[in-house]
């Protein structure tokens, strides 16, 4: 059984993460957050103590890490005798981390896909570009990495793999919906990182239709859906992260992504990226000072960890999946509906932060006790989906589904995996 956990990031997702790795520490062990900027990751371990979140007495430190430096995080992994990194650091850290613990031999999780600074969409699938490249060191050392285990990606792989496993014979589209009906009382804002966040809209949207990669336009095609809770909403076509390592796993023609946002998101957006303010390409002023444009927006914007306290509304994210079951078309929407002040109260984070916080350490702790501990490296839809969402049904994130028989919570209670899921072995009828 794998102990003690070490954290990568300070923002508000890994406060979520540390949080809820602190209330499971009795299976987890010890817990290490680590970042660039020590200040942060103290004030993580402050709220953690506050709110009395440690499940039992233990140990949870902050510590001072550039992850870039491999030699660095190596050290403190051995420092800390952490047998499973969470790395919800900047997506520009991933292969750094990931190969310390591809040498050190410890488990890894990360939330997002490796993005290269001066990068954006390159030739997909994404995941070809770095972390697949590393996948035969990983099952030759025996190393457990589970590649996007946050929400999106993440809980909507196991969403997807969930609908082709239990409830079609045949599917023939799923399309991922990210609505977030919440308001921060802010003019304007972006919900986490706004270099990564605004480095998904500003390139080519690539989605995944009739077994092949398509291109479009941000905000070029958008669907208007009536979905649970948060009522009628518009979301826009979007490239992300799961698509390229679903469009590879699983035997569906057609998988898209859909994000929503408002009309003054939009307009924004739109003035920062005509004119060139949303480019990660370096500029000099006037003065002969070297700057990039995309890194000042991020600096005069309002950290989205601060956020929080004002946060109100709620998210909705899910799979509507379309297909056939014993010879008759059928449609299945499996989600999670997510309270942005529920977040707040419990762990001092707003919803998004929450929604994918709460995932990876799920996951750590099933490969903490072997059920995910696979040795090799996979995404999330290789795996048993069913241990995860009942884990997180138990931590906060609570799946539901729509479909003929109207909208109802689903239980895992009681399942059993099959023979193929086993000793590491990736599960299910894939």
């Amino acid at each position: 059984m794998k102990k003690n956990v070490l954290i990568i990031g300070a923002g508000g997702v890994a406060q979520v993460v540390a949080h809820k790795a602190a209330m499971a520490n009795d299976v987890l062990g010890d817990i290490h957050i680590a970042s660039r900027t020590l200040d942060k990751c103290q004030a993580i371990v402050s709220s953690v103590l506050e709110k009395k979140s440690l499940k039992k007495p233990g140990v949870i430190e902050a510590h001072r890490l550039d992850a870039l430096d491999i030699e660095a995080t190596k050290a403190l992994i051995a420092k800390t005798r952490s047998q499973i990194v969470i790395n919800v650091g900047s997506a520009f850290i991933n292969m750094s981390v990931l190969e310390a613990c591809i040498q050190t031999g410890v488990a890894y999780i990360d939330t997002a896909i490796h993005e290269e600074p001066e990068k954006i969409c390159e030739t997909p699938p994404w995941y070809s570009n770095y972390e697949w490249k590393r996948r035969e060191r990983c099952e030759k050392a025996g190393v457990t990495a589970i590649l996007g285990a946050g929400f999106d990606p993440g809980v909507v792989n196991a969403y997807a793999a969930l609908a082709v496993d239990e409830y079609f014979d045949t599917v023939d589209s799923i399309d991922i919906i990210d609505i977030n009906a919440g308001s921060h009382g802010k003019y304007f804002a972006t919900n986490f990182d706004p270099e990564i966040n605004f480095r998904e809209f500003t390139g080519v949207v690539y989605s995944w239709q009739d077994s092949q990669w398509q291109t479009n336009k941000m905000f070029e095609v958008s669907r208007t859906d009536d979905l649970p809770v948060v009522g009628e909403r518009t979301s826009y076509l979007s490239g992300h992260d799961e698509l390229h390592s679903l469009s590879r796993n699983l035997d569906v023609p057609d998988i898209r992504f859909w994000m929503g946002f408002g009309e003054h998101y939009i307009n924004v957006f739109t003035v920062l990226n005509s004119l060139g303010l949303l480019s990660e390409q370096p500029v000099t002023t006037a003065e002969g000072l070297e700057v990039v444009p995309l890194k000042v927006v991020k600096a005069v914007l309002p950290d989205p960890s601060s956020l929080a306290p004002e946060y109100e509304g709620k998210t909705c994210i899910g799979d509507l999946v379309k297909g056939k079951k014993d010879g008759e078309d059928r449609e299945v929407f499996i989600y999670n509906v997510a309270d942005h002040k529920d977040a707040y109260n419990e762990v001092g984070s707003q919803g998004i932060s929450y929604t994918a916080g709460v995932p990876p350490v799920a996951a750590a702790i099933l490969v903490a006790k072997g059920t995910w501990d696979c040795h090799k490296m996979v995404n999330v839809e290789e795996l048993p989906p069913q241990p995860f969402l009942g884990l997180l049904n138990k931590m906060g994130l609570q799946t539901s589904i729509r479909d003929e028989n109207g909208e109802r919570d689903l239980s895992f209670e009681g399942w059993t995996p099959p023979a193929a899921a086993i000793a590491g072995k990736v599960a299910g009828k894939r």
